[in-house]
């Protein structure tokens, strides 16, 4: 396993891991609810091509990362991230690539300093459309979102019958942290605020959606899309609609992938972010 190193940002102790190295940079960062581990594999696969310094992270409120300043939106997510990589030093032009809300968070980062992103790869992207899930829906109301979301093998259970294409072949290898994740004393109440500034009863809401799509229309980089065909949670819609309004932009469909195609298809994952970074 890697090693885990940790850093202040702001008062706020972040967790990450680093491989080091010369290369080009990658940030990749994970959805709501979720941790760094989600994007262990294709991480070890670019540590091992030895090509790109790879930095993966717990957003704060997540995983092993402080709370920090809660409630955190999007946008805040975003102005967060810059500051952990003012916090390690990095200046130069990077790329960013983010999983569910990673990608949305993606979009807005290069949208606030587009001078020193590279290129984005986005992975069933949140905020890109108004539809959403019948239970995130739900959980945006007052009680029954505290009453849906209470920590226990069923919330363990239910995340991942609902993220992957092929729960029971995941599970082995995630159980224990989304166990970890779920248990973990305040995070569903991370997870509700959160949510809760995305979402309402009607879906994602559209000031979000409407302003991340703009940011894509206007995007200067190069944007790599990649969606699952079976993606319970974001509707495959939201990226092919946010793809053709991109400039430079390209799709991939990956079949038989759920929500997390860096979990379901690490391999692919690993080449396409590869190739995005070194021939396009």
């Amino acid at each position: 396993m890697p090693q885990d190193q940790f850093i202040s940002v702001n008062g706020c102790k972040i967790r990450y891991q680093d491989t080091g190295g010369e290369g080009p940079i990658l940030l990749l960062t994970h959805g709501i609810g979720a941790s760094l581990e989600t994007w262990q594999e294709p991480y070890a696969l670019l540590e091992k091509g030895n090509q790109l310094r790879v930095i993966v992270w717990d957003l704060p409120g997540h995983g092993l990362s402080d709370f920090g300043n809660q409630p955190y939106g999007v946008e805040d997510f975003a102005q967060a991230a810059w500051h952990f990589l003012d916090a390690l030093n990095i200046d130069q032009p990077i790329t960013l690539g983010g999983n569910s809300l990673g990608g949305a968070i993606s979009i807005h980062m290069m949208n606030l300093r587009p001078d020193r992103v590279n290129k984005l790869a986005l992975l069933n992207a949140a905020s890109l459309g108004k539809e959403s899930p019948l239970p995130f829906r739900l959980m945006s109301l007052p009680l029954l979102g505290e009453l849906m979301n209470k920590p226990g093998k069923q919330a363990v259970d239910q995340q991942i019958q609902s993220i992957f294409y092929e729960p029971e072949k995941q599970r082995p290898k995630i159980e224990a942290v989304i166990t970890r994740n779920v248990m973990r004393p305040g995070a569903n109440k991370v997870f509700l605020s959160t949510l809760r500034l995305m979402t309402n009863f009607s879906g994602q809401r559209p000031a979000l959606y409407q302003k991340t799509l703009s940011m894509l229309k206007t995007c200067p980089v190069p944007v790599l899309f990649v969606h699952g065909t079976h993606d319970m949670i974001i509707s495959i819609e939201h990226t092919k609609n946010a793809q053709s309004i991109t400039p430079k932009s390209s799709l991939l469909i990956l079949e038989e992938c759920g929500h997390t195609p860096q979990v379901e298809t690490p391999e692919k994952v690993a080449n396409v972010l590869t190739d995005l970074i070194f021939n396009q």
